[in-house]
């Protein structure tokens, strides 16, 4: 076999090219995406973090992502509204959407915010790249970022201010330093071992698996691999190991300023106590995991918050309808989910070199001394999986990122490979693997749509509806067709879409809703004319809520996943969720009007009495004003119209129960589910 020279000026020269290129190529295909719809969120909270010095808004993530870009949009010009407490998520949206697109300019502030993230994720990317290269060496190291910038699904989220990439590429980067770390216990490796696993955990909340993955790395190695010099002793790699985790807690507490509490009064200024968000969770060992993290003020509340979020949203997931397959399940889909999005929204060429590079794992073809690291990630990405697959499904292939990112790295190992042979078919293979990829993924110019030549991009929407089809990035051709088509007819537009109402009236689009009492009239009719801007997600067959003559009809016009409607349709489904959300906003408003809420959430299971959640949130108005045989009969319509899933019908049994049974007043509301 040849050897395969690549001078470190080589290598680094190469890999800012490619990490240039990546760049150059999302930039040019995401150029026409608008703000995914939880970007305004994140940025609002990262420049709210710069400026106050305050965790409160938007705890379910970690700080990273947001203090980086905040730090970039507070310095370059911002206007931020004071802090005040929120009355549920629903209320802090409303307040950060309000900010960005109507007290700022908002395609300015994306401008930014995707040059800084631009920065971000290439900066993580060559970090990778040269981690790849100590534990394998820069052939191997080459090769995997090659797959990466190929890679439509890395392209769509390098700009995008999500954590979704970044925790991808820390933790790819903690354990492929893990594996080198562990094995010769040196402390440089180590501690930049620590960093990156840090920087994981201060990134997104599924970091945790890697914590543990990191851990188990370093006690198996601490144990099972020989002593290999004076001085090395088990105990000594075991305070390695210790020291490896310490450190990494203590970027997480820095990325937090060291403050345990998340605001500077010190007292609960989450939008719901964290009490509360622990008693949400429903599995005991959760909660209990969660408790103790909270007694032991081993990580600050806000980070605390975010993590038991994550566990109820993430883990025990939330029932929305999802379309996979072609088939709807409600919370969650099957167990392959995550395998089949990652075959599936791969370039057939990518996916093509890491199971070639597998091949060579387990055909024990690769160099002795590359065995125990590539066992290790594999093994890191197994896991990953198999955490995925005890999860919820709705934010589809985006989740699974980390563990795309771990996998390309076989793929450069039978990159390296096949350069390294002196077998022309193996070069050839690895040439047209590659070059497939290219060709399939290049052309695409939404990548965030992608899907490859088993599904295809146009069609997949009739299989998927998860949030690695569509989040909400085509308002801007809302309103342009709104603008050239509607606003000269003096029309306005009816938008079942990701389209925030504080983001269409920031860009000045007229639409039904946007004068409440101006269109209630109109909008709680189940008769609707017009023009209909509908999203994916709202034409898959669904148990409540079901739009069955939009799926029966022709779209006048398409822009990938979003389809533009004319005519009259008999849409109940459309009152039915829009006075079930006005109902949330006059709940969870700074001054709730409870009266209000109730009328609306009456009127909208009379038009879809399906809708279970609906039948929670008004059995828990009745509840509080002490009506308990009409909450009774609410809560039993709930249960009448809940899926099968024991996890949604058990409280909802419970509940019913201790409202039948003990004294008024002595029972709490019972959570919505649907609820974020």
């Amino acid at each position: 076999m040849n050897q395969l020279k690549i001078t470190s000026v080589t290598f680094l020269w190469v890999t800012l090219l490619l990490v240039g290129l990546g760049i150059l190529r999302s930039a040019l295909t995401t150029r026409l995406d608008g703000f995914t719809i939880d970007e305004a969120y994140h940025v609002a909270a990262g420049v709210s973090y710069v400026k106050y010095r305050d965790f409160r808004i938007n705890p379910e993530q970690p700080p990273l992502v947001k203090l980086w870009v905040g730090s970039v949009i507070a310095a370059t010009g911002f206007h931020m509204d004071p802090l005040r407490q929120f009355s549920d998520k629903p209320d802090e949206r409303k307040f950060t959407q309000e900010i960005l697109f109507q007290k700022n300019d908002p395609d300015s502030v994306q401008r930014r915010a995707r040059t800084a993230m631009f920065v971000l994720n290439g900066l993580l990317l060559i970090c990778l790249t040269f981690a790849i290269k100590e534990a394998f060496n820069a052939a191997v190291g080459l090769g995997a970022l090659l797959f990466l910038v190929i890679d439509p699904t890395v392209a769509a989220h390098w700009p995008v201010v999500m954590t979704d990439l970044p925790v991808a590429l820390c933790s790819a980067t903690a354990i492929v330093l893990a594996t080198r770390g562990f094995h010769d216990w040196v402390w440089h490796d180590l501690a930049l071992c620590s960093l990156f696993l840090g920087l994981a955990l201060t990134a997104k909340h599924s970091a945790p698996v890697v914590l543990l993955t990191v851990g188990a790395i370093g006690l198996l190695a601490a144990f099972w691999l020989p002593l290999t010099r004076a001085g090395d002793s088990r105990w000594e790699r075991l305070l390695k190991v210790a020291a490896v985790g310490a450190g990494a807690l203590t970027v997480l507490w820095g990325s937090y300023l060291f403050h345990y509490s998340e605001a500077r009064a010190g007292r609960d200024a989450f939008n719901r106590p964290l009490a509360d968000k622990i008693s949400d969770v429903d599995t005991p060992i959760y909660q209990s995991v969660l408790a103790t993290m909270a007694a032991t003020h081993v990580v600050p509340r806000a980070y605390l918050w975010g993590f038991a979020d994550t566990i109820r949203a993430g883990m025990e997931g939330r029932p929305f309808p999802q379309l996979i397959f072609g088939r709807v399940y409600l919370g969650r889909g099957p167990k392959y989910f995550f395998p089949a999005m990652i075959a599936l929204k791969l370039p057939i060429g990518l996916s093509i070199l890491i199971v070639l590079g597998l091949v060579l794992f387990f055909g024990r073809r690769l160099p002795a001394y590359w065995n125990f690291p590539a066992a290790i990630i594999l093994a890191a990405a197994i896991l990953f999986l198999l955490v995925l697959a005890k999860g919820a499904t709705y934010a589809g292939v985006r989740h699974a990122l980390p563990v795309i990112v771990l996998l390309s790295i076989f793929a450069g190992l039978f990159a390296e490979h096949a350069i390294t042979s002196d077998s022309g078919k193996l070069r050839a293979a690895a040439a047209i693997a590659y070059a497939l990829a290219i060709v399939s993924a290049a052309p695409v110019m939404r990548p965030w749509e992608y899907f490859n030549e088993l599904v295809g991009t146009r069609n997949a929407y009739k299989y998927f509806s998860d949030e690695g089809v569509d989040l909400g990035q085509r308002t801007k051709e809302i309103t342009s067709y709104y603008r050239r088509v509607l606003k000269p007819a003096g029309q306005m537009g009816d938008i079942l879409y990701f389209s925030s109402d504080e983001e269409l009236k920031g860009r000045n689009v007229e639409f039904l809703g946007r004068d409440r009492k101006r269109d209630r009239n109109t909008i709680i009719q189940p008769d609707r004319s017009g023009t209909i801007f509908v999203g994916t997600a709202y034409l898959i067959p669904t148990a409540f809520w079901d739009r069955p003559v939009l799926r029966a009809a022709t779209p006048v016009a398409r822009f990938g996943n979003l389809f533009i409607y004319q005519g009259t349709f008999h849409l109940p489904a459309n009152p039915a969720g829009f006075l079930y959300f006005e109902a949330l906003e006059k709940l969870y408003a700074v001054k709730p009007d409870a009266a209000a809420a109730e009328e609306d959430l009456r009127k909208s299971v009379a038009l879809d009495p399906a809708a279970f959640f609906a039948h929670i949130e008004l059995a828990n108005l009745l509840l509080d004003r002490g009506a308990r045989d009409e909450a009774l009969r609410e809560y039993s319509q709930a249960l009448q119209y809940a899926p099968s899933d024991p996890r949604i019908r058990q409280p909802i049994e419970t509940q019913i129960q201790r409202v039948a049974s003990e004294p008024a007043g002595s029972v709490r509301p019972l959570r919505n589910p649907f609820l974020e």
